[in-house]
């Protein structure tokens, strides 16, 4: 009979992952109560409530994921938040995920308020194949999430050519920029390594694997 069952389970199909919509998008997220979105002075916000530290291998899970068309040329634009300091005892970070192909093949850009050269999994892009995250941008540059207010941030990135650039308030050079050329097109998510924080004002604009 166990043997049975347990044949049985291999034929049922995986549960579907919760799914939501805020700024502007659908989102599936792996816990649905870890989200909650609301208007924060007026302006539609979402917040992740609950941080969801990864086991092995170690990357990113935390995150909603966009249930938009693959994005061969992507620009992403949002204003991001870290949780405040009285809520928090460890250093803060959030990302945004890009080049999504499953759960295993994707790209993460990697907000802190660490510098790279202080803890070198952290702000930063990284690379995700398989396995680990590893770090496939440079290690230089100042912290991106440098305090508690809302921090614009544009994420631009073109899979023809495998490059990502991300600007934070504004500056005209990029904060990051790294080179992969094994993804391609996918989708985008935001989220956090193992931490808390919001998100608002989202705009997103580029090509599509489809080429609309």
């Amino acid at each position: 009979m166990r043997a049975f069952a347990a044949l049985l389970l291999l034929f049922l199909p995986a549960a579907a992952q919760p799914t939501m919509e805020a700024l502007g998008q659908k989102w599936t997220v792996p816990i649905a109560d870890d989200w909650k979105v609301e208007s924060v002075d007026g302006i539609p916000t979402l917040q992740l409530l609950v941080p969801r530290p990864s086991t092995q291998p170690r990357r990113p899970t935390q995150y909603a994921l966009a249930q938009t068309p693959d994005y061969q040329q992507l620009t992403l634009e949002l204003e991001m938040k870290k949780e405040p300091a009285a809520l928090r005892n460890r250093r803060t970070s959030l990302m945004i995920v890009y080049a999504w192909r499953d759960k295993d093949h994707f790209n993460y850009a990697h907000l802190s308020v660490d510098a790279a050269r202080q803890q070198s999994v952290h702000n930063g892009i990284f690379h995700v194949y398989g396995g680990d995250r590893v770090r496939i941008s440079s290690e230089e540059g100042p912290p991106t999430l440098t305090d508690e207010s809302w921090h614009k941030v544009k994420l631009v990135y073109d899979g023809s050519k495998g490059r990502v650039d991300v600007y934070v308030n504004g500056e005209s050079s990029p904060s990051m920029r790294a080179v992969d050329l094994s993804l391609g097109a996918g989708k985008f998510g935001i989220g956090s390594f193992f931490d808390l924080g919001s998100f608002r004002k989202l705009k997103v604009t580029g090509k599509t694997a489809s080429g609309s």
